[in-house]
């Protein structure tokens, strides 16, 4: 496989040795190799992470799209935080979404990707073949 269709998903906590950490997701991102940090905002976060490790993708943790409609405090983390991935030109995938409430709310923010039971819940390998020919079979999608 080529380097450039690769995306390594990295923990905040693994990135505690920041040194070390840096260096190599440096090493990863000259081979090519695409970087998301996963979970934001659950574990030793700091903001210097986003400016200084290469980044490509943030993943905001599903603890802070749980609730959306209930809850103000996390609507504020999460526009904060899709503000923030685009202005340091990262793309942002929320994870865990579920209702069709948060799905608009992260529409509204303009967030570019969204995962989650919403969409399907995880598939067998002969599964995904048979949703993807369903999905894409109908006149007019391709």
């Amino acid at each position: 496989m080529q380097p450039e269709y690769l995306e390594l998903e990295v923990t905040e906590s693994t990135m505690i040795d920041v040194q070390r950490a840096t260096q190599t997701l440096y090493d990863l991102k000259k081979l090519g190799v695409h970087i998301a940090i996963d979970d934001f905002g659950t574990g030793y976060s700091s903001l210097s992470y986003l400016k200084d490790f290469p980044l490509d993708r943030l993943k905001i943790d599903r603890s802070f799209i749980r609730d959306l409609k209930k809850s103000p405090g996390n609507r504020a983390i999460v526009a904060t935080i899709i503000s923030m991935a685009k202005n340091l030109d990262l793309h942002v995938i929320a994870e865990g979404v579920e209702t069709s409430d948060e799905l608009d709310f992260l529409q509204e923010q303009m967030c570019e990707e969204v995962q989650g039971f919403f969409f399907s819940h995880p598939l067998t390998k002969e599964d995904m073949e048979s949703y993807l020919k369903e999905k894409f079979s109908k006149p007019g999608i391709s």
